[in-house]
């Protein structure tokens, strides 16, 4: 009895000294987590908590990791919406003032007199089409700013795509022939079930080919609906002037130019819109170009039922 009398104060004793050496470790570690979230909260986000698995303050440590990191993230978002923001506001104020400035300079010739006959209408005309450059910049402005509020609501139902698409497209017909742009227009006669919501399914389909139109320096377009297995494809394809491949990557990105491949014409939010509404009724859209021979735009919705 005595024998197991010391035995059970051995084993008693040892078991103090092991939770009094894991206290001991989890309050020194407790301390250099404290020393970690102060040097995080000046700024050095980048610190983390080191921790072997089986210590006892292992789960609260990488829960502490796991916070800062999802931090982390979030500012680096915020960020960048900043600096992407700064660079709106920048583009905004050289993109409007100087069309602006020279929209003023052709309205005053001609309101002063300082033009007359042909020359005056020349100017006038001139005048017309800067007016709705502008407003075409900042219908883009509201639409992209809407798409990002909580104001942008859809209204998808099930519709007929390729007969909502022929009624589209009319409307292109006689702008494509005024800017001479030869067009092949390939839209089945079967129907063509998917839920959309019409408003942005147009406004989808619009900005492609306003971007042929004005950027492309197409001399052709050609524009298909498909069924491709479960999904309808829109193929808009144009025979200009191509984006370089390292712009490729980046032309849906907000406020990017493709200053090597298209003309400077532009706010930079025709794709990136393009792009938003796609995602926003639960398609796909990817491009494919090849420089001095066209690019393609392909578009995809699931069907539906």
């Amino acid at each position: 009895m005595v024998w197991f009398s010391v035995a059970m104060l051995v084993v008693a004793v040892l078991c103090l000294l092991v939770s009094y050496l894991s206290v001991r470790r989890a309050k020194k570690k407790i301390r250099e987590t404290m020393d970690i979230l102060a040097d995080i909260k000046q700024g050095n986000g980048n610190r983390r908590v080191l921790c072997a698995p089986g210590e006892l303050t292992a789960p609260l440590v990488y829960e502490i990791n796991d916070i800062v990191a999802s931090y982390e993230k979030e500012l680096a978002a915020l960020r960048k919406a900043e600096e992407t923001n700064r660079q709106l506001m920048t583009s905004l104020s050289h993109d409007l003032r100087t069309p602006l400035t020279t929209l003023i300079g052709y309205l005053d010739a001609v309101h002063k007199g300082i033009v007359t006959g042909q020359e005056k209408e020349e100017y006038t005309e001139t005048a017309r089409r800067k007016a709705y450059d502008l407003k075409d910049y900042i219908d883009g402005l509201f639409d992209w700013f809407k798409l990002n509020s909580d104001e942008f609501v859809l209204n998808p139902q099930v519709v007929e795509a390729a007969e909502l698409t022929r009624n589209l497209l009319i409307d292109w017909i006689p702008v494509l022939e005024d800017q001479h742009i030869a067009y092949d227009l390939d839209i089945p006669d079967g129907p063509l079930r998917v839920r959309l919501d019409t408003d942005v399914y147009g406004r989808i389909l619009n900005n492609l080919v306003q971007n042929v139109v004005a950027h492309s320096r197409a001399t052709a377009i050609c524009i298909s609906l498909s069924r491709q297995n479960r999904e309808m494809e829109l193929r808009v394809s144009d025979n200009g002037i191509g984006i370089d491949k390292q712009d490729l990557p980046h032309i849906f990105e907000r406020l990017y130019k493709c200053d090597r491949g298209r003309s400077e014409k532009g706010s930079g939010l025709g794709l990136a819109i393009t792009h938003q509404l796609v995602g926003k009724l639960g398609g796909t859209i990817t491009a494919a170009s090849t420089p001095g021979k066209g690019t393609t735009f392909l578009v995809r919705f699931p069907l539906a039922g």
